[in-house]
């Protein structure tokens, strides 16, 4: 089975980051109860916590890596996620 590690990389109080977490979660909830479905890793960062996210994503936020690769900015689509979880290897 395949794991499909994601990084949602935002701050406190950015709304733009609250919808992307909704999103995510949300995705993550639908795609628990299906069969094939990869192992699903989440995991927040917050660019005020860390120098180099915040240099690298400052004006991008929220961004959203699966398995390290930037996924998207700011607004995340659920089908578009759901779409590329299912075809993690």
């Amino acid at each position: 089975m395949s794991t499909a590690h994601l990084t949602l990389i935002g701050k406190p109080g950015c709304h733009l980051c609250d919808d992307a977490r909704a999103v995510v979660t949300t995705v993550l909830n639908d795609l628990a109860a299906e069969s094939g479905a990869p192992v699903l890793v989440l995991e927040e960062k917050s660019i005020l916590d860390d120098p180099e996210l915040h240099d690298l994503y400052v004006e991008d936020i929220p961004v959203l890596l699966i398995n390290g690769l930037v996924h998207n900015y700011w607004r995340i689509d659920p089908v578009r996620l759901h779409t590329a979880l299912l075809e993690v290897r």
